[in-house]
């Protein structure tokens, strides 16, 4: 498909967020497609992303006809205020949210585009606003210790059995079996521990364990489109595949029409490939345009 690029400019910003200033960084284009792309933060980054992929990625969408706009919480990058979790950061994107149309006035929705907790952060969010009708989410946040002791099982102590400089090291004598067999004796009993009885009178919101259910309902309780990108080398991809399998519901809710589900082979946690991010970014672009 030939695509022909669209001039289109860039500008820092300020948005107000409960009273503290937060910065962001646009790209218009001169002709606009009536749904635009705004890149919610996650984890230590800020607006530009591991290996500029956010600043990419926003103009690679302008050139395409794409408004799109990505910006710091507060407490992150230039934005004033304290640092804040993933599942503290509502008022961060509704004024987020506000701004980005403030700046488009003539696009008439949104999707929102996270990586990682930023991807937790969006599906969260995305329930409460009626503006936001798409969600990308790029290896969403999972975590938690049975979880991730079951991606560990399966997508790095099994894979290590058929790896020939694993071989290498124990022939070498560069291998600790002690000290491996505590971690994988930890990691099996992560996996296999029985889940303990949920505490009476503590906020389900604290529960770490209960992570992946929150997000569950909150994928059920908003009804537009998802674009759905794993990396195919990530231990937090790993971790959502392993719940898929585990969860019959989860398992439903990625299999429903409104959901696309791509994977990218070899890819790590940040795409730090030039490929791999022209993959993701070709992805958002053509989702974007399909509904």
């Amino acid at each position: 498909m030939t695509v022909t690029s669209i001039a289109f400019f860039e500008r820092a910003s300020v948005f107000s967020c409960e009273g503290e200033r937060a910065v962001a960084v646009s790209a218009t284009p001169q002709v606009r497609f009536k749904r635009g792309v705004l890149i919610v933060v996650g984890g230590p980054q800020y607006r530009a992303g591991s290996h500029r992929q956010f600043t990419l990625l926003c103009r690679m969408l302008a050139a395409q006809g794409i408004a799109a706009m990505r910006f710091d919480y507060r407490g992150m990058g230039d934005s004033e205020g304290a640092p804040r979790t993933f599942e503290a950061v509502a008022d961060d994107v509704r004024a987020a949210v506000d701004h980005f149309f403030g700046q488009h006035p003539d696009v008439r929705e949104v999707a929102l585009w996270g990586l990682c907790d930023a991807a937790s952060a969006a599906l969260f969010y995305a329930r409460h606003d009626p503006r936001v009708t798409g969600l990308v989410l790029l290896n969403p946040w999972v975590r938690t210790a049975e979880g991730v002791a079951r991606a560990y099982l399966k997508g790095y102590y099994a894979k290590r059995v058929l790896d020939t400089e694993f071989w290498g090291k124990m022939l070498r004598g560069q291998f600790s079996f002690v000290e491996s067999s505590r971690s994988l004796v930890a990691h099996v009993a992560a996996a296999v521990r029985p889940r303990a009885p949920e505490p009476t009178g503590e906020p389900a919101q604290e529960r770490q364990q209960g992570l992946p259910r929150r997000m569950l309902e909150a994928w059920h309780a908003f009804r537009g489109s998802i674009l759905l990108i794993l990396s195919g080398k990530d231990l937090t991809a790993d971790e959502f595949r392993s719940l898929m399998a585990q969860d019959p519901e989860w398992k439903r809710a990625v299999a429903q029409p409104r959901v696309r589900l791509h994977e990218v082979a070899d890819a790590n946690h940040t795409f730090s490939r030039a490929d791999w991010r022209a993959q993701v970014e070709q992805l958002t672009a053509q989702w974007v345009r399909s509904w």
